[in-house]
């Protein structure tokens, strides 16, 4: 019998406004709605989740910090700081669990000021341009790399 998985689902910047921020990029779902559907999801796959979100860099980094010692790994949302944050970039090489990166939309056909992430060299994984989807193939992807790995 497998041990029960531990997953935090962790969103950055402006995420809180999913629903109501560019409709038409980011879609009409909620950021609740993402957690109603994560946990669906979850609770299928015998996975536990915890969620966060912050719009404050260091509240970020300290989540993921925290995590490190209670979870296997990490689905996160960068937000705005995908392309800024070398912290948030340091912090992620820094711990010792996989962590997938997902984006709502697909940042390489956007803004030209969006195609690097300083996060996806430091990421075991990236999902991009799948609306909500992204995090349900973002946490795929980490139920795949966590048990191949034992954990």
């Amino acid at each position: 019998m497998r041990k029960l998985l531990k997953f935090f689902v962790v969103n950055g910047p402006n995420l809180n406004l999913l629903g109501e921020r560019e409709p038409d990029l980011y879609g009409k779902f909620s950021l609740s709605d993402v957690e109603i559907m994560c946990r669906s999801w979850a609770a299928k796959n015998g996975v536990e989740l915890e969620f966060f979100q912050s719009n404050h860099e260091g509240s970020l980094i300290d989540c993921l910090q925290d995590a490190r010692k209670i979870c296997s790994g990490v689905v996160i949302n960068p937000g705005g700081y995908t392309h800024t944050s070398v912290a948030l970039r340091d912090c992620i090489a820094a711990i010792a669990i996989p962590v997938v990166e997902v984006h709502i939309t697909n940042p390489a056909a956007r803004e030209f000021f969006r195609h690097e992430s300083l996060i996806s060299p430091v990421a075991a994984g990236v999902i991009a341009g799948f609306g909500i989807d992204s995090y349900l193939l973002g946490l795929e992807g980490l139920l795949m790399l966590t048990r191949k790995s034992g954990n």
